[in-house]
């Protein structure tokens, strides 16, 4: 037997057997209970990270855990296959974006193989699979039907250098969330998914996922930004159109003093006057290269300008000047603001950069009155209203409601609901997607592709150039195709569905990846779904996880499944992070290329920078596969598990990956030079002294363990009471009497490391004697009765203050426990010449000596 451990060998041996075994294959099982665990599934760019590792491995732990526990777990992996890099790739490599997708699929399975991670590989898909593309058309057909997908023309967020639209939650501060690049604003016709259908359900039933962090929820509701007030309709000065404000603040209305309106309003156009239209479309050039979100933020500079035309203000009659601004979006309200001055902070310091009026109407109560001229910030807060007509005086809370009812009176206005969320862009301008299945024919308008023709495939002989637009909308052959309502010569859609469609719905499809009847297998969906536990990063709370909560209900309400939500709970796990170094000459560079604080190209001592994100730009990266070469799976995975808890950020330790490397040589040193003494011992009975304490500690380290598992997922801690469970097997002297619990205490250490390190933990069991897997034998039980110490520690105080510590026998009486206490030396230090005026005993935690 080697003494040494070979993580080579092993790892090989056993991910052969499972894989032969096929143990992690999963069927429904009425007979069990169902357990559904899921990571976000990887995007195949050919290689796996350290990211991935920890991703995996946290969800590897819970599958092995639960399997052990009796339940019938389903572990899928598939491939988020579609999208722009394969297409950016497939370009600079001059190769198919297929083949260069599915070569980095069988790539990444072989490294994911070599982790040694559950999967059931069987129900494995991509989602560029055309039987994927097939059911994903026929869902949009339906929800065509249901009157949940529409097209129309949409000032849009566009990427010029990949060269598509982006969704709102994919531009991250003006920049595209893929390349990097600045994003502009573009008019397209664009299909819509109609999630604001959803948005009370969506936003009601964040209050029903319990499971869910607080923080995520927190983000989605964010999102979906719902808000009661008013829409108040102010006329225009010579024209025959009113513009549209939507208000939380009517009670405001009187310090109106002008009108802001989005760039991208429908009603610019016949608002600005011939006089300002230079300046006006010098200003829209300007704005069409912001981003959205920076728009709104505070931080950008408000800028604005003059259409030429005014509107009136309904409450006081005045007429106000309407400007267009940067800050005001079409996608929250109506796109309108009716602008107070004095009293929101956006319109303050647009209000002083063009000298426009700023009244106040609501004097805060106890304080000096506000005077405009000296105000230095705009008043949010309450108080009483003034310059407010009849509702002077009246409180600003009260008078909200008030002035909505006026307004309605005199049908000027009307209380309402609003949302900030609105109906998803999935239309994209690129060839490696999911075609979207419409055709359109001079005479019967856009057609859907009938059922019997799906799925819509992408053509291989595509002209990949990178230049702008679809490659789809320049081939003739994919575009001419007859109306299959009246023959004639018709166009196909050249758009593809934005990617997040894909995974919007692949774990319902993991239920049933070989269903050739339909998208879905109801029986076998409503078996296993909802996914009990879902695993993937925080950067996807309001895209994909918002994005799969309305499809979910989607296709509910079509008939294909009962659940109401996809995800009962939700862990975010935390960044793998690592220090950057920079060389004066040769700037970031890899691990490797550094040695002795110093660049190995030219010997120039190497600058430290944060510790941030691992990332190939900075090159702050690890290679997982040599990590694997070099000390094996068992050890990157534990290393991931055990040098932060799973929600935190991870930060990349040589020193701990060692660590781990010689925790894991002394696990198997355990068992391995103890193994010819328990090899044919007797059953454990009564035991005591150091092999009572040795049980003990055994059976400590099985609660620990599984109470810091299940739930919790506070892996570090499970591992660390394991090593203490290690270090009290080594340090235990043990004689042949004491084989039986030594043998104990070595299982316990096996069977509670094996989902952390399954190969190592499968041999060992192995050694051990056993015939079949570790994972059939099931979880360990601790005995209640073994956790119990023959004896206590009391705290010994005097006069209240701690002055000793004294062992006394579990149970023993209050006579017991005084004598002990009043015996300890050093009690009786802080006790000479006093007496002794009281002995207060608390059973099993201390005894109070009160002295004068």
């Amino acid at each position: 037997m080697e003494t040494h451990y070979s993580p080579a060998r092993i790892e090989q041996k056993w991910q052969q057997a499972w894989e032969n075994n096929q143990n992690f294959r999963v069927v429904e099982d009425a007979t069990k209970e169902k357990y559904y665990l899921l990571e976000m599934f990887p995007y195949p760019s050919g290689r796996i990270h350290m990211g991935h590792v920890r991703n995996y491995a946290i969800g590897d732990v819970v599958a092995r855990y639960k399997r052990m526990r009796g339940f019938n777990v389903l572990h899928p992996m598939g491939w988020d296959a579609f999208g722009m890099p394969a297409e950016n790739a497939a370009i600079e490599h001059g190769t198919h974006p297929a083949k260069w997708t599915y070569e980095n699929i069988d790539s990444m399975r072989v490294q994911l193989k070599r982790l040694g991670l559950s999967y059931d590989w069987q129900r494995e898909f991509a989602t560029c699979d055309p039987e994927y593309s097939r059911w994903e058309q026929l869902i949009f057909l339906k929800m065509l039907e249901k009157g949940l997908a529409y097209k129309k023309s949409s000032s849009v967020n566009w990427c010029p250098d990949c060269q598509t639209v982006l969704a709102n939650e994919q531009v991250e501060e003006g920049s595209c969330w893929r390349c990097n690049n600045l994003v502009e604003t573009k008019e397209l016709e664009q299909w819509f998914f109609k999630i604001t259908e959803y948005a009370d359900e969506l936003l009601d039933f964040t209050d029903q996922l319990p499971g869910w962090p607080e923080r995520v929820l927190a983000m989605q509701r964010n999102w979906i930004g719902k808000s009661y007030g008013c829409e108040i309709e102010f006329s225009v000065v010579g024209g025959q159109q009113g513009i549209k404000v939507f208000t939380t603040r009517p009670d405001t209305l009187f310090g109106a003093t002008f009108m802001s309106l989005a760039p991208e309003h429908p009603m610019v156009k016949q608002l600005v006057t011939a006089e300002q239209q230079v300046e006006v479309d010098a200003f829209l050039a300007t704005v069409s290269t912001q981003d959205k979100v920076a728009r709104t933020s505070g931080e950008l500079e408000k800028q604005g300008v003059f259409t030429g035309s005014y509107s009136v203000n309904p409450l006081t009659g005045e007429q106000i000047p309407v400007f267009l601004a940067n800050f005001v979006l079409m996608d929250y309200g109506t796109g309108a603001v009716m602008a107070v001055p004095a009293h929101d902070q956006r319109d303050f310091e647009f209000a002083r950069k063009y000298q426009l009026p700023i009244r106040v109407v609501i004097q805060p109560e106890g304080q000096e009155d506000l005077i405009p001229e000296q105000m230095t910030e705009a008043w949010t807060g309450g108080g009483l209203l003034v310059n407010s007509g009849d509702f002077n005086g009246q409180p600003n809370d009260d008078a909200k409601e008030k002035i909505a009812a006026y307004l309605d009176e005199r049908g000027e206005g009307h209380k309402t609901v609003n949302f900030r969320l609105r109906d998803w862009g999935v239309s994209r301008q690129r060839y490696w997607g999911t075609p979207i299945p419409i055709i359109y024919c001079d005479a019967c308008g856009a057609v859907p592709v009938p059922e019997q023709d799906l799925p819509v495939l992408l053509p291989d002989d595509v002209e990949l150039t990178g230049e702008g637009g679809s490659p789809l909308a320049r081939h003739e052959g994919f575009l001419q195709v007859d109306c299959p309502r009246c023959g004639q010569t018709a166009r196909r859609e050249s758009d593809t569905f934005d990617t997040f469609v894909e995974s919007s719905w692949y774990f319902a499809r993991y239920a049933c990846p070989d269903f050739s009847a339909g998208p879905l297998d109801r029986d076998a969906v409503n078996h296993w779904m909802p996914v009990d536990q879902y695993i993937g990063g925080i950067e996807h709370a309001v895209m994909h996880l918002l994005y799969a909560r309305f499809f979910t209900k989607v296709l509910r309400d079509l008939d294909m499944l009962d659940v109401d939500e996809p995800f009962t709970n939700l862990l975010t796990q935390g960044m793998v992070c690592m220090e950057t170094q920079r060389c004066p000459e040769h700037g970031w560079l890899y691990p490797e290329q550094v040695k002795d604080d110093a660049c190995i190209e030219c010997g120039a001592s190497v600058d430290l920078g944060r510790t941030e994100k691992m990332s190939k730009s900075k090159k702050n990266v690890v290679d997982p596969n040599q990590l694997i070469e070099r000390y094996g799976a068992d050890t990157a995975r534990l290393f991931s598990l055990f040098a932060a808890p799973p929600e935190k950020d991870l930060e990349w330790n040589e020193q701990g990956v060692e660590g781990c490397s010689r925790f894991i040589g002394r696990v198997w040193r355990a068992v391995v030079e103890n193994r010819d003494l328990v090899s044919n011992c007797s059953p454990l009975g009564e035991v005591d002294g150091a092999a009572a304490e040795l049980h003990r500690k055994t059976h400590q380290t099985i609660k620990k363990v599984s109470e810091d598992i299940d739930g919790r997922f506070h892996f570090n801690t499970a591992i660390a009471s394991v090593m203490e469970l290690v270090n009290a097997i080594y340090a235990f002297k043990a004689k042949e009497d004491d084989a039986a619990v030594v043998r104990e205490a070595l299982e316990a250490m096996v069977r509670l490391l094996a989902p952390f390190v399954p190969h190592l933990c499968e041999e060992l069991w192995e050694v051990l004697g056993y015939e079949h897997g570790i994972e059939s034998h099931g979880w360990p039980q601790w005995d209640e009765a073994a956790l119990k110490t023959s004896e206590i520690t009391l705290v010994v105080q005097v006069n209240g203050k701690v002055r000793g510590k004294v062992d006394v026998a579990t149970g023993a009486d209050n006579q017991v426990m005084e004598a002990a206490a009043l015996a300890d030396p050093n009690v009786q230090r802080y006790m000479e010449g006093k007496q002794v005026r009281k002995v207060i005993c608390v059973p099993g935690r201390l005894v109070n000596i009160v002295v004068s």
